[in-house]
């Protein structure tokens, strides 16, 4: 286990996880307003209400903007309600221009090891910059070329790329692009295969059809239109072999097509197999032998002002998790610790250690102990007391130490015993 969590050069796709702390001291004003703009515009942090709320209204926009799209091929529909659609769609794509306008103000949180000027060009020319530029960009282009506007429409095709936004929008869909990432250096392989397949295939056909039927396979590319409808399984039969030998071909190429079409298949499958299939080892995994525990700072604390690189925990100890009042942070080296915070620190178990148990005691007027000082108790050598809870006190009891009624008394030890009904087990 690692003791701190550190930058790396990959984007923070998970600004959640990313341990910006907002009221650190050290950060300008400036600095920490672009850091709540990048909350509220990446996908899926919901600590508070505006972030929550900014994920809403963007899926609603993107799907109330493909919608009007769908519903703008309808002529009927479109004669009628054209004008309320052309309005919506206005309002929809101003929405995406100044997400993406936000989008680049925060790049530099994003991509943290960058400065600003590079973290900029890192996000415009991302594939998911792109995709936030073609979004809303075609549909001015008529207004900044009006002598072209016929001619750029064709550029408004780009609106179904904003399919591909709602990608960023659920976790879930990413493991597509997950999956040709992993699996590309096999598809392209494949890929390549299928092209020379396709070449050799319609010169062969070429060869032997064009005596017979010049004018069907008149050129290479009439057999290659006819290679890539056989070995695709498409089959249209507008073009096809009539000669004996060009029909044993077409047979020959059909099955290696079958074949062939089932190789990136394949890959694909096996991509979203492996990657589902370590998905849910992640979330329904064995449980780790690691220990974890809560505590609260106070004021008076020495970690408190203190940078999480700063703590000298011991080696295999973590801070795991932050919860500063409805925020929860896994914190990274640049946290600093404040009062309140609520830390859970967890640290790696010892190889071969066994089971230890604590024991609570609550001191009640009849026990045995009440009033009995520690160093005349008799208990066994594998239990040790090793607090006392006297109200809003903490004890670490010494040998003249006198229990009193209602004393809570932690004990520990490395065999599980019996208890009474006023004591309470828990196993650590």
């Amino acid at each position: 286990m690692s003791k701190l969590n550190e930058n790396n050069d990959s984007p923070v796709h998970d600004p959640a996880l990313a341990g910006l702390d907002d009221e650190d001291v050290t950060i300008s004003p400036s600095e920490r307003f672009r850091r709540k703009i990048f909350k509220m515009v990446s996908v899926g942090v919901v600590d508070v209400f505006i972030n929550q709320f900014y994920d809403v209204l963007s899926t609603s926009m993107l799907i109330v903007n493909l919608a009007i799209t769908i519903l703008n091929t309808y002529s009927s529909v479109r004669e009628q309600y054209g004008y309320i659609f052309d309005a919506v769609e206005l309002v929809t794509v101003i929405f995406f221009a100044v997400d993406y306008a936000l989008r680049i103000y925060t790049a530099k949180c994003l991509y943290p090891t960058r400065s600003h000027p590079k973290a900029v060009i890192r996000y415009i020319f991302s594939f998911t910059g792109i995709i936030d530029f073609l979004s809303f960009f075609p549909y001015f282009m008529p207004m900044f070329f009006p002598a072209g506007a016929a001619v750029f429409k064709m550029f408004r095709v780009a609106r179904i790329l904003r399919l591909f936004r709602i990608n960023a929008y659920y976790d879930s869909l990413n493991v597509i692009t997950e999956v040709l990432l992993r699996k590309r250096q096999q598809l392209m392989s494949s890929i390549f295969i299928i092209l020379v397949m396709m070449l050799a295939s319609s010169l062969c056909m070429y060869s032997i059809e064009n005596p017979v039927q010049p004018e069907v396979f008149s050129n290479a590319f009439s057999g290659i239109w006819w290679s890539v409808s056989t070995l695709l399984t498409v089959g249209y039969g507008d073009i096809y072999p009539i000669t004996t030998a060009g029909k044993a071909m077409g047979i020959i190429i059909a099955f290696l097509g079958v074949g062939i079409v089932a190789i990136p298949t394949g890959i694909i499958s096996a991509g979203f197999v492996e990657q589902y299939s370590k998905l849910q080892s992640i979330g329904n995994g064995e449980e780790e032998d690691v220990h974890f525990i809560k505590i609260e700072l106070k004021n008076n604390d020495k970690w408190v002002g203190k940078r999480v690189t700063d703590l000298a925990l011991p080696q295999g100890m973590i801070i795991a998790v932050i919860q500063r009042g409805e925020e929860t942070m896994i914190p990274r080296g640049n946290v600093r610790l404040k009062p309140g915070d609520q830390l859970i620190i967890g640290a790696d178990s010892i190889k071969g250690d066994k089971p230890v148990y604590l024991k609570e005691i609550t001191i009640r007027g009849s026990h045995r102990w009440n009033g009995q000082m520690l160093r005349d108790l008799d208990i066994s050598r594998q239990t040790f007391i090793i607090m006392i809870k006297r109200g809003d006190k903490t004890i670490i009891p010494k040998g003249d130490f006198v229990f009193h009624e209602h004393d809570n008394v932690i004990l520990y030890s490395k065999v599980k015993d019996k208890v009474s009904d006023d004591e309470k087990t828990e196993k650590i």
